[in-house]
């Protein structure tokens, strides 16, 4: 048994729209093919043994247990890999629960699906559920400590991709109202929203975040100052760096006690609190200037109070923490160091920011502290006593939180709001000492002591007492006022042919609208006028990179069967998804071998259409039709043909649809009748001589109107939309050579030869065809490739393309040679394997009003070959026409 291949899924996929993280792996059972569970000695107990907690897994019998009794009646190793894998991630902390398991085409080759939560930790339990299998079956039992350090990994791995307790909770309060995140790739930046809606955020800064706010945030003492100035009760001090001047300053706040903190430091590091003498005075001026970035020292005077927090969000005070130290409280029979160690075993406890509360560390300060009481970590404190472990009431150095909004009084919530607005800040937490927040500070002699950007969330969300508070809303209102969106249209495009061509004109319309468009095609991705990246950029990749740009308007993103398969797509839902139609094309690759099954594939971008959207699907394609079932969104229907029963019961109930009518591209809604345009009058057609041109044409034109883009704009952008090798290279490229014509097309299957042949068969003149197929098609593809050629053309010649993809050079000829051979024609062919020379050669045996029919791999090359034939040539049907 073995791993032959890993992916991953991030959004909506083949096998589940709605679960969007993914592991597949492609399992070889080898051996084991053959033997369920129940054939294999020890297994069913030895698994038993390794994971007793499998008994919580359902499974089809619906119940508790109801996996141990498939286990116990015979199930497959892909189908146990698959629980088990999802076990350990959950033993591990992450909650997961989806999994698929489904056999390929090949005899003992299975596609495992579960779900993930992070990615290295997903694919780790892949491997480990493989092995803990692997080694029950032969041995009988899975080590323990191979297990324990299983989940040891797993948990680091999960603990390493934490992205901090503030960065979750705004991510969950973003999911919930629907607002899309992604990750950017540096400084840990959260994108919220798509294109130019979006908002960024890291931690709990914003990208309205003032930076002169923050840098005055982070200059201590120039923050008192400035507060000072501004009649805002703050702490006597200064700043020293130097030793030797430590004694003035002291005297310069009026003796002890003092507190001693960095210049610039965060996180309570380098702090020192309640200074009495010169010796503790002395240590703690070092250890500040070692935490300070800038090597300088605050030297204050201490004010005795309680430590609160307030958070101020978008300027208004949304909630307050009592903070109180890190300690341990007597219980009259255990050293320090045990209440210590007992304080630790709380689940709640862990390192850094992970957990709700942070787990008590010994430092030098805390050895201070208990001295200060006459304690060491040795002694027995009475019950009921107070031992204080730190000076500062930080979460991060183990203090707890205790929720105070409520209590806070109107004069502090008022002075906490001004001080923000003179720092500058978005969103900021105040560090407020006093005896008791409910008094103003002017009555309590309270101060504030510090003004924090990019508060942590922690104490609030999850407080040790009181209540918890949901500061991320407040933050999400900031970015997103009611009312505003978080999404730019996205129209997704996919099908077996036609998709860049009706992806061209779809952005092409929404031009006509003044807004920038970014679009993914299979020859660059693009936004506005200009090309970003040149390639087949038609996977989430491509589409991540038109989301996550703030100029983007409008998405419109062609979606290839592969990037579906590979990864998903790259967004959580769409407001239109156009299938153009579902051939047989890339059968047998990723074990996708029937239409059908290309037909879920192709599916997903229907489905993931968002509830108000819309599917626009081709009526007249019944396995496109097929996928109205499956929808969450609105349906739209196109036809070639007015009598399409489909799309007229659609219109009889008030549905949306387009249709080619009486020489018409027209817009059908219930009685009304939209007329667009004639399609002799539509360049994309050629005069109306290319019927599948017509249909892309339909389906960008439902798309866009779907989408509330008005007529006229819809009308001009066809009248201004060329199968030009500048808007659709290698798409129907019809150039005038003089005494013949040159037409290039990168129609590569069955389905995109038949739809050519419509408009070659109509060719007056001789047809010369060069024709081929990508190397990685089934033989019998090639074969029928050949038998389409050879009624198309009046000559032909076989060429191969460059990458053969894995198959002999001259094989793919040989078939398609075949299949011209086996058809009652009187076509001649001759096979000329290189491209270059093969388009060579029938443009030196063009004759007179001839057409000649490349249909390239290398679209580029073709094009640069036919035009230097001809030093001004131009595309027969270009806008002068």
């Amino acid at each position: 048994m073995k791993i032959i291949k890993t992916l991953t899924l991030r959004g909506p996929n083949y096998w589940s729209i709605r679960r969007r993280q993914l592991i597949v792996i492609r399992l070889d059972l080898e051996e084991l093919a053959d033997r369920p569970s129940n054939e294999i000695p020890g297994f069913y107990e030895g698994l038993r043994s390794a994971l007793p907690s499998l008994i919580e897994h359902y499974c089809s019998p619906g119940c508790r247990g109801g996996f141990l009794q498939r286990l116990d009646k015979g199930t497959y190793m892909g189908h146990i890999v698959e629980h088990v894998a999802l076990e350990l991630q959950t033993l591990a902390g992450m909650q997961v629960g989806f999994g698929r398991t489904r056999e390929t085409a090949s005899p003992g080759r299975y596609n495992v699906v579960f779900e993930y939560l992070e990615e290295k930790a997903g694919r780790y339990a892949g491997r480990a559920a493989v092995r803990m299998c692997r080694s029950i079956v032969d041995r009988g039992s899975y080590p323990k400590s191979e297990l324990e350090q299983d989940l040891r990994d797993l948990k680091e791995l999960w603990a390493q991709a934490a992205k901090g307790p503030s960065t979750t909770v705004l991510i969950k309060e973003a999911e919930a109202r629907d607002i899309p995140w992604m990750p950017l790739a540096a400084r840990f930046i959260i994108q919220l929203g798509y294109g130019i809606k979006q908002k960024r955020l890291q931690a709990t800064m914003s990208d309205r975040t003032s930076i002169l706010g923050v840098e005055l945030a982070c200059d201590k003492e120039g923050t008192k100052r400035v507060l000072e100035n501004a009649g805002v009760p703050v702490p006597q001090g200064t700043t020293i760096s130097y030793l030797e001047d430590l004694e003035d300053a002291i005297a310069s706040v009026g003796g002890y006690p003092v507190a001693i903190k960095p210049l610039d430091g965060n996180h309570g590091r380098g702090i020192t609190l309640e200074i009495e003498d010169w010796s503790e005075a002395e240590s703690a001026t070092h250890a500040a200037i070692e935490a300070s970035k800038s090597k300088k020292a605050i030297v204050e005077r201490y004010y005795r109070g309680r430590d609160h927090r307030v958070l101020v969000v978008n300027r208004k005070v949304v909630a307050v923490a009592e903070r109180v130290p890190a300690h341990v409280v007597g219980d009259g029979k255990s050293t320090i160091s045990e209440l210590i160690d007992e304080t630790n075993r709380d689940p709640a406890r862990g390192k850094g920011h992970d957990n709700v509360l942070t787990r008590l560390e010994v430092d030098r300060t805390s050895l201070q502290l208990l001295d200060r009481l006459g304690y060491t970590l040795d002694s027995i404190p009475k019950k009921g006593q107070f031992c204080p472990l730190r000076a500062t009431a930080n979460l991060s150095t183990g203090g707890i939180a205790i929720d105070r909004t409520p209590e806070i009084h109107p004069e502090n919530i008022w002075l906490c709001q001004r001080v923000v607005k003179i720092i500058g800040l978005d969103i900021a937490g105040l560090d407020i000492v006093t005896e008791d927040i409910s008094q103003p500070l002017r009555e309590t002699e309270g101060v504030v002591v510090e003004v924090n950007a990019a508060p942590g969330f922690r104490m609030h969300v999850c407080p040790s007492q009181g209540i918890a508070r949901n500061v991320a809303a407040p933050v999400l209102d900031m970015l997103f006022p009611p009312g505003t969106s978080s999404r730019i249209p996205i129209i997704a495009v996919t099908g077996t042919n036609g998709k860049t061509t009706t992806t061209r004109l779809i952005a092409h319309i929404f031009k006509q609208t003044g807004q920038t468009i970014g679009y993914t095609t299979t020859d660059g991705t693009y936004i506005g006028d200009y090309m970003v990246e040149k390639g087949d950029n038609t996977g989430p990749q491509s589409a991540e990179l038109i989301l996550k740009d703030p100029t983007v308007e409008v998405a419109v993103l062609e979606t290839a069967r592969g990037g579906i398969l590979r990864s998903g797509l790259a967004f959580d839902g769409h407001d239109v998804g156009v299938v153009l139609n579902v051939a047989a094309d890339h059968l047998g690759l990723g074990d996708i071998n029937t239409i059908e099954q290309m037909a879920q594939v192709k599916g997903v971008v229907a489905e993931a259409v968002r509830p108000e959207g819309y599917a626009v699907l081709n009526a007249d394609d019944p396995l496109v039709v097929g996928m109205a079932k499956r929808l969450q969104g609105k349906v739209a229907y196109f036809s070639m043909h007015s009598d399409n029963q489909i799309l007229q019961r659609h219109v009889e109930k008030g549905g949306l649809a387009a249709v080619y009518e009486e020489g018409y591209l027209s817009i059908l809604q219930g009685d009304c009748l939209l007329r667009i345009e004639e399609a002799v009058q539509v360049p994309l057609t050629m005069k109306g001589r290319a019927p599948f041109m017509i249909a892309n044409a339909l389906a960008a034109c439902l798309a866009a109107f779907a989408q509330g883009v008005a007529i006229e704009h819809i009308r001009a952008a066809l009248s201004s939309f060329v199968a030009s090798t500048a808007q659709t290279p290698g798409r129907m490229n019809l150039f005038d050579l003089g005494d013949f014509s040159a037409l290039i097309d990168y129609a590569h299957n069955p389905h995109s030869y038949e739809a050519l042949a419509g408009f070659v068969r109509n060719w007056p003149g001789k047809r010369i065809g060069v024709v081929g197929g990508p190397g990685d098609r089934r033989d019998e593809d090639f074969v029928t490739l050949g038998k389409l050629s050879a009624k198309m053309f009046d000559r032909i010649i076989v060429k191969e393309d460059d990458d053969t993809r894995g198959r002999p050079r001259g094989d793919a000829a040989d078939l398609i040679s075949e299949g011209i051979e086996a058809t009652e024609s009187d076509c001649r062919y001759e096979k000329i394997l290189d491209e270059t020379e093969a388009i060579e050669t029938a443009l030196d045996m063009a004759s007179k009003d001839s057409l000649v029919v490349v249909l390239p791999e290398i679209v580029s090359r073709a094009i640069r070959l036919i035009e230097a034939r001809q030093p001004q040539v131009r595309d027969k049907y270009s806008r002068s026409d």
